[in-house]
């Protein structure tokens, strides 16, 4: 991500990851994806298919207008696996902080070590840098347990969301691991 998306560490490569910036076409997966994540919270709530539906599409649209307005600078990734799109990383590179703004992936994508190596490369540019990596997250979120082994701390609160930070000095127990060459 140094030098844009076709840059990627040799842990996402082995992967069989890319990144590509985001286009138009993409908004029905985006979409999808979107719904694949938000979907669990409304299950079991009572509402009739359409109407649960309808409002994620609604939920959606009001995401999209508020990142393309408080974050319209950011880097809004695709994360494809041998070209197929699983997710995404919108990342906003601030002259204090790399902000990640939202990090997605498809259900059958999750606990893999895509999510986390995702943010390591995030990290990794931040620290570099000299910069704070930061991410609001859901109070509710099981995402908060790989933000805290990561190294992010609770920093603030704003509803139901914590601000979570990482100093840019911040080494993770793994990346400590592996630097050792264990």
């Amino acid at each position: 991500m140094a030098t844009g998306p076709d840059y990627l560490p040799g842990s996402l490569r082995c992967l069989g990851l890319s990144l590509r910036f985001e286009t138009p076409k993409d908004a029905p997966f985006l979409a999808a994806l979107f719904a694949s994540v938000r979907r669990p919270e409304f299950e079991g709530n009572g509402w009739p298919d359409d109407v649960r539906h309808a409002f994620l599409a609604d939920q959606f649209r009001l995401q999209v207008a508020h990142y393309a307005r408080y974050y319209a600078d950011a880097a809004f990734l695709i994360v494809e696996r041998q070209g197929v799109p699983i997710g995404r990383l919108y990342l906003h590179r601030g002259p204090r902080e790399h902000r990640i703004v939202d990090i997605s992936l498809l259900p059958e994508t999750r606990n893999q070590g895509i999510g986390g190596a995702l943010l390591d490369m995030a990290c990794t540019e931040a620290s570099r840098l000299g910069r704070l990596a930061s991410i609001h997250v859901e109070k509710n979120n099981p995402a908060q347990r790989l933000y805290r082994r990561k190294g992010f701390v609770p920093a603030g609160e704003s509803g139901p969301y914590w601000l979570m930070i990482r100093a840019p000095d911040q080494e993770t127990a793994a990346e400590a691991h592996a630097e050792a060459g264990a």
